[in-house]
C-alpha cells in the first residue's frame, strides 16, 4: 500500500475521532438546537458503545459501520451544529480526547439485547422447520 495512502487514512482517523469528542461535548452544549443535539447524540452513543450494531467479525459488514456509518453520521451532525458551537469546544474537546474515550453502555447493553432478540427469532424459525 502506497505510503501517502496510509498518512491520509491515519489523518483521517485522528480526524474523525477528533469530531467524536467535538459532537460529544456539541450535544451537551445548551446552545445547541434539539434536533442537532439528537442526532449528534446518537451517532456519540453508538461510536463510543463498547458493543457494535455489526459485530467486528462478521466478514466486511463488521466493518460497514465503523468505515461508513459512523463517518456519514459524524458529517451530518456537525452541519447541524452552528458553527460558532463547533468553534467554542474544539479546544475541549481536544483535552478531553487525551483523557480517554468515554464508554456508553446503555447503547451497549441495548445491542447485546437486540441480538438475543434476533438470536431467538431465528431460533424460532430454525425449529418450526426441523
Amino acid at each position: 500500500m502506497n505510503n501517502s495512502l496510509i498518512s491520509k487514512l491515519i489523518v483521517f482517523a485522528k480526524k474523525l475521532k477528533q469530531n467524536l469528542f467535538l459532537l460529544y461535548l456539541s450535544y451537551k452544549d445548551p446552545r445547541s438546537p434539539w434536533y442537532a443535539k439528537l442526532v449528534a447524540m446518537l451517532v456519540v452513543a453508538y461510536a463510543f458503545s463498547p458493543i457494535d450494531l455489526i459485530p467486528d467479525f462478521i466478514p466486511v459488514l463488521g466493518y460497514l459501520d465503523d468505515l461508513i456509518i459512523v463517518p456519514l453520521g459524524i458529517v451530518f451532525a456537525l452541519k447541524l451544529i452552528p458553527p460558532h458551537i463547533v468553534e467554542d469546544n474544539k479546544e475541549a474537546a481536544e483535552k478531553l480526547k487525551l483523557s480517554g474515550k468515554p464508554k456508553n453502555w446503555f447503547v451497549g447493553i441495548l445491542f447485546i439485547i437486540i441480538w438475543i432478540i434476533f438470536a431467538a427469532w431465528i431460533s424460532k424459525i430454525i425449529f418450526h422447520y426441523i
